[in-house]
């Protein structure tokens, strides 16, 4: 068996965290080295780091060093072991916390002999997919009643530096009513990995929640690693025991970042503001998995793509809205309704949801886009009218009341509060809705 893992000497150039080496192709009895294998450097009789093939060319392999080159010498020998990555599977591994390399990082038992699945496999066929038609509640009303998380939706959170991102993205993880909900952290500082976990725990969800976390102090080569171990345990849950599963992201612009720098580093040729010519194709390689399988459960993918200079156009985000079903808009602590989209609501609403939900989602914004309008006219002093008055107190009550991140209502007291809303702010003849659905809801918002 120790001829299969033959140790290659011969490293001929260390660039950044790139180490090139020399192989006998003719070696017979070796594994050939094949792009995205695992290999093991040693030196001095112990493992140094694990690591990863990124290139071959002829008897030359490029290798991303996971640890780092820092005191690596030339004379360390490589050792292939002829597979790729894999991720830990089990029944076992709900509750534990891995690192980027795939290993358990919470100080709890050893998982080194349970069963394990390839990452990074290919995407599901179309024919075994099922039409959209099942929604997740979140209890947040913003996307709820405005824009419905559907089972195999793929959807980024758009924000900027120093919006509450991360502190929203765990409540929906707490609150969503999926069966397990898988979270990968890429390059995340420290706090918000503490939080996210000790969130998770409070809310006693951690036994549902598998959780990968690349730190922002752990080699970038492992923040590549995580979607693709988040979404193979996810896909693998789904397919064999039918679990509706939930994936959180974040953030997805580090990810294409550490591509970016992986990519300088191998010398490739940057596209776009430096970002490689693949972009497009990896994000949406990861995106793709997000599916509802004929016969058993889903995954769905949630991630957060933070804006550079909250510039929409910057290559991350523009790539992702072009492969990503909408996008919910944070703003000011505020998830904007004109800023977000859920492309597969109407697959839901009125269907798995209340007879007045489309109607009211409806009626809501554009009465709240008319008090935006009206608090512009008011902003240039020109004249309001009665019901301008009534517009400007509608949409500050809106705000208060639905599109604070911290705002939480099951659906249906949800829709309850927008009836009770319209009834404040308007009589009931000014409100344009089915006489059918006035009739029957506006008396509840009154009783």
């Amino acid at each position: 068996m120790e001829s299969l893992f033959t140790r290659y000497n011969g490293i001929t150039s260390i660039v950044g965290d790139i180490v090139t080496l020399n192989i006998d192709s003719h070696d017979a009895m070796a594994i050939p080295p094949r792009n995205r294998d695992l290999a093991i450097i040693e030196q001095n009789g112990q493992t140094f780091s694990l690591a990863q093939i990124t290139k071959l060319a002829d008897n030359e392999v490029s290798l991303q060093v996971f640890a780092g080159t820092k005191g690596l010498s030339n004379h360390a020998s490589v050792r292939f072991l002829g597979e790729t990555m894999q991720a830990i599977y089990s029944e076992n591994i709900l509750g534990r916390i891995f690192g980027g390399s795939g290993l358990a990082i919470d100080n709890g038992p050893s998982l080194s002999h349970e069963p394990r699945v390839a990452i990074n496999g290919p995407t599901v066929n179309p024919s075994a997919r099922v039409l959209a038609s099942k929604m997740i509640r979140t209890n947040v009303p913003m996307i709820d009643v405005f824009n419905c998380l559907v089972e195999s939706q793929k959807i980024p959170i758009f924000s900027v530096a120093g919006e509450p991102y991360n502190k929203f993205l765990s409540r929906i993880g707490i609150q969503a009513d999926a069966d397990v909900v898988v979270f990968g952290g890429l390059g995340l500082i420290y706090d918000d990995y503490h939080n996210f976990r000790k969130s998770f725990e409070d809310a006693g969800v951690l036994s549902r929640t598998v959780m990968y976390v690349n730190l922002a102090s752990d080699p970038v080569v492992e923040r590549l690693m995580v979607p693709d171990l988040c979404l193979a345990v996810a896909e693998k849950m789904a397919v064999e025991e039918g679990k509706r599963v939930l994936v959180l992201l974040t953030d997805m612009t580090a990810y294409a970042d550490a591509m970016k720098e992986i990519g300088i580093a191998m010398e490739h040729i940057p596209s776009n503001r430096g970002y490689m010519g693949d972009l497009y194709s990896q994000l949406a390689k990861r995106y793709e998995k997000a599916c509802d399988f004929k016969g058993a459960g889903s995954v769905t993918i949630l991630s957060v793509t933070t804006m550079p200079g909250n510039d929409v156009t910057h290559p991350v985000p523009d790539n992702t809205g072009y492969i990503t079903e909408g996008q919910f808009y944070l703003h000011n602590g505020e998830i904007d309704p004109f800023g977000s989209l859920s492309r597969l609501k109407q697959h839901v609403i009125g269907k798995q949801t209340r007879e007045d939900h489309g109607q009211i989602m409806n009626t809501m914004i554009r009465y709240y886009s008319e008090g935006v309008e009206a608090e512009q006219k008011q902003a240039m002093a020109f004249d309001l009218s009665e019901f301008d008055r009534k517009l400007l107190k509608f949409s500050q009550l809106f705000r208060r009341r639905f599109m604070k991140l911290d705002v939480s209502l099951p659906l249906e007291e949800a829709l309850d509060a927008c009836w009770v809303l319209l009834a404040e702010c308007f009589d009931k003849d000014e409100v344009v809705i089915k006489q059918q659905l006035k009739n029957q809801y506006w008396v509840q918002a009154h009783g």
